[in-house]
């Protein structure tokens, strides 16, 4: 469609200089039916802001600069504007502007300098058939998928010198908890022989403590004959006085008393011996009494130095149990930085593979284009060939004809046929005039003039009049469908170009 008015901005800017991926193209078909208005939905990214005289046109595949455009609508200036958000767009074209051809078209989006932000996948204009799969390739995105291939290939070399390093690593890692492993085991070695030195000390005290309950024992013992012997001393001081009492009063009766005091004092004497016997095995249960205490108080000394002992082996003990808990916890730490890094080399190993994998799809993609190309290269040639042999056919038939014409021309036959009025030879139509023997449905004006009934058709409605009706009448029905602009002063016969041009005068 040849568009006179309002022209939108374009510009000589070639693909290069372009930036498709600022507007997004949604929900494209691969074909529409022609004869119905189509729809286009897009989408404004953050990197592109929007201005009142951007537009969106329909370009066909193989464009060059954006002023080969078939048509374009103005794109509608969204509402919200904030910097960050992605807005969602759509446009519909009328059928009366779309192609009528079968060629692969595509959307652009074009802002005021005329410098194209994005572009649609290529769809066509045709009834509903079995799908086509139409693969547009540039020079640009084949050098581009080369350098894709170059930039994989070069990062694929980077992941394996990275898993390289990474293998070194685990080696490492895998010395280290080897190292540390073993190091457990000496320090459980320690623990087990420091249990066994608790169990002994443990031992030793509960022996020393049942030494030190039998050596109370006794010392309680002691001290209940003490107290027995203390409390017959007592008796026998009393005993003794009596007897001195008795004695004064044996003294006092005489005589006779003698041989009384004389017995009672070898009783005396024996009772003093027994008296004295008694003082030195108290002196003897006393002297044992300081030597169970010297002992007792050596044993409550050794048991407060066995005590410090294994208050010293319980720290000990505890110190060996944090630093095994902490060995424990770095060979944990250990152990889930190795199976991070097992992770992190299988997911590494996968990347690897897609990208391979994705390596070898672009070359069989590149393959396939290379040989479609050496086909369409080869169907060229067959054609251009099959061109040129029509074209010498063309030239032989020609001359052929050239030479007929001048055989007929010295016929005497064909010199009569000739000399026909001039009024009764059809005139040629301009289009026939390059024509070797005109064109055979061509009338003349004067011929169709005369053959021509008398019907009055609008040629706007094709509504038929009749006869009886006026010529005024029929100027103005026809002048009814022709619309003026009050703008520019064009004039429009139909109603939706007409209300284009108008909105295109609203946007200035």
């Amino acid at each position: 469609m040849d568009e006179t008015l309002d022209e939108p901005p374009t510009s000589a800017v070639f693909l290069d200089n372009c930036h498709f991926s600022q507007v997004i193209f949604n929900n494209v078909e691969k074909f529409y039916v022609p004869g119905g208005d189509i729809t286009c939905y897009y989408t404004l990214t953050q990197h592109i802001t929007p201005r009142r005289k951007d537009w969106v046109g329909i370009f066909r595949v193989g464009w060059k600069t954006t002023r080969e455009y078939y048509t374009f609508m103005w794109a509608p200036f969204p509402g919200d504007l904030s910097g960050e958000s992605i807005v969602q767009q759509q446009i519909q074209f009328r059928a009366y502007y779309l192609p009528k051809d079968d060629e692969y078209y595509q959307f652009c989006y074009v802002d005021e300098e005329g410098v194209v932000r994005g572009a649609s996948v290529p769809f066509q204009f045709r009834a509903e058939t079995e799908d086509d799969i139409l693969v547009v390739t540039t020079q640009g995105e084949v050098e581009e998928i080369e350098q894709q291939n170059k930039d994989l290939l070069k990062e694929n070399k980077e992941l394996k010198e990275s898993c390289r390093c990474l293998q070194k690593q685990n080696l490492g890692l895998q010395e280290e908890l080897r190292l540390a492993q073993e190091k457990m085991k000496e320090l459980e070695g320690e623990v087990c022989f420091l249990q066994t030195g608790n169990l002994e000390l443990r031992r030793a005290q509960e022996l020393q403590a049942g030494e030190m309950s039998s050596a109370q024992m006794n010392l309680a013992s002691v001290r209940d004959q003490n107290l027995k012997l203390g409390k017959e001393n007592q008796e026998l001081q009393k005993g003794l006085e009596s007897l001195r009492s008795s004695c004064e009063k044996l003294e006092l009766e005489g005589n006779f008393l003698k041989e009384e005091n004389k017995r009672l004092t070898e009783q005396n004497g024996c009772r003093e011996r027994e008296l004295q016997q008694f003082k030195e095995h108290n002196q003897e249960v006393s002297s044992e009494k300081e030597q169970l205490e010297s002992r007792l108080k050596t044993t409550l000394d050794r048991m407060d130095q066995l005590q410090a002992q294994v208050l010293n082996q319980e720290k000990e003990m505890e110190n060996l149990v944090r630093m095994d808990h902490d060995k424990t916890e770095q060979l944990e730490h250990l152990k889930e930085e190795n199976r991070q890094l097992r992770i992190t080399l299988t997911e590494q190993k996968e990347q690897e593979e897609k990208l391979e994998q994705s390596v070898e799809d672009l070359k069989h993609q590149n393959h396939d284009l290379t040989k479609e190309l050496e086909e369409k290269n080869y169907l060229f040639q067959i054609l251009q060939q099959q061109k040129d042999e029509i074209d010498e056919k063309n030239l032989k038939l020609r001359q052929e004809n050239d030479e007929l014409l001048m055989r007929l021309s010295e016929s005497p036959d064909y010199s009569a046929r000739v000399a026909v009025p001039l009024a009764q030879v059809p005139t040629q139509s301009p289009e026939s005039a390059n024509l070797l023997f005109g064109n055979p449905y061509y009338r003349s004006p004067e011929t169709s003039a005369v053959n021509m009934p008398s019907v009055k058709k609008c040629p706007l409605c094709h509504e038929v009049f009749s006869d009886d009706i006026g010529p005024r009448q029929y100027e103005d029905h026809v002048r009814s469908h022709i619309l003026d602009c009050p703008f520019c002063d064009e004039t429009f016969e139909d109603k939706q170009v007409y209300d284009d041009h108008m909105y295109c005068h609203s946007l200035e």
